[in-house]
């Protein structure tokens, strides 16, 4: 049985900044370091809503002990979202692009795309450079989907294109639109990030009778097992929310992580690493959640300093200095 690693989808949200950490903790320092004493991975979002900047990650290389892993959520663009004009850099700005009425980036010319893609590269290298490198999420959006030959087609190639651009790094393909794991095609689809070395992104999401979302398919296809929990919020998940931790507004019972248990041991059995990841960042759900889930896999758990469980405090061994003991 390979290792499991588990964290939380964010370390900076607003409630769980005010919900989980003590009142002492206070700072992106102070906070990045409280998270990196008792788990010892996290996935970054904020560089899906601006490309992140190489003085920014160096920081968090150099806040974190050794052996911590970041996984990174792709830019908006590289994912083909539209983006927000306003945090589009000088460099990206110069190429082709159109801007909506509120401010979105359509449509942007493939120079653009390639050049989104060597920025971010080149953000994240600090953090490559410190060992601290994980996963490159491609959270694609529900329009990128398999729904006919041409859209199926078009968007494999662009998989491949990914592919290139990323070369050498663990790529995770989040896929939000069920037609890539439906029928017959579920077998192309995995078929295809398999050959590729591709990592097929589990999740669990709410799931609905008549609306469009991913089934809680546990599978690895890479030399990663990668699964977000997203929560189960039936009336936030297709909700207009101001926040993303709005939408992921759930905490889980111990009956339902429970549920992913068989799942998760079975992926840790062929996967060279699996990385279990809670998005429900509202409050302290994610982080409670993470724990409640360490006490159902505690017998196949990464080791962490003095067998610390994730979610408890450990003395850091470097990277950030001592820790306190405040959960």
């Amino acid at each position: 049985m390979n290792p499991v690693r588990i964290g939380t989808c964010s370390w900076t949200d607003k409630t769980m900044v005010k919900a989980w950490y003590p009142s002492g903790v206070s700072g992106a320092e102070a906070r990045l370091k409280f998270y990196a004493a008792r788990f010892d991975t996290v996935e970054a979002d904020s560089t899906f809503y601006a490309l992140p900047q190489r003085r920014i990650t160096e920081l968090w290389a150099d806040r974190t002990p050794p052996g911590f892993i970041f996984h990174v959520k792709a830019y908006g663009m590289m994912t083909q979202h539209s983006v927000d004009a306003h945090t589009l850099p000088p460099e990206l700005a110069e190429f082709e692009h159109q801007v909506t009425d509120r401010g979105r980036v359509m449509h942007p010319h493939p120079d653009m795309v390639d050049a989104a893609f060597d920025m971010f590269l080149d953000a994240l290298e600090p953090l490559r450079a410190a060992g601290k490198l994980g996963g490159i999420l491609m959270q694609f959006p529900p329009y990128f989907a398999a729904n006919d030959m041409e859209h199926t087609h078009r968007n494999l190639e662009y998989l491949d294109y990914v592919r290139g651009k990323l070369a050498g790094h663990h790529i995770l393909v989040e896929f939000r639109h069920p037609s890539w794991v439906t029928g017959q095609q579920m077998h192309q689809t995995l078929g295809f990030l398999d050959q590729r070395g591709l990592d097929y992104v589990s999740v669990d999401a709410p799931q609905f009778p008549g609306r469009t979302t991913m089934p809680p398919l546990a599978t690895t296809t890479g030399d990663w097992a990668y699964i977000r929990f997203h929560g189960r919020n039936r009336h936030t998940y297709f909700a207009r929310t101001e926040t993303a931790a709005e939408r992921f507004d759930y905490l889980y019972t111990d009956e339902e992580l429970e549920e992913w248990e068989t799942r998760i041991r079975s992926l840790a059995s062929e996967a060279e690493q699996t990385f279990v990841m809670f998005n429900n960042c509202r409050n302290d759900y994610a982080p409670r959640n993470a724990a409640q889930m360490a006490m159902i896999l505690k017998d196949i758990l990464a080791e962490r300093p003095g067998g610390a469980m994730p979610g408890e405090p450990v003395a850091a061994t470097g990277g950030g200095g001592p820790q306190d003991s405040l959960f």
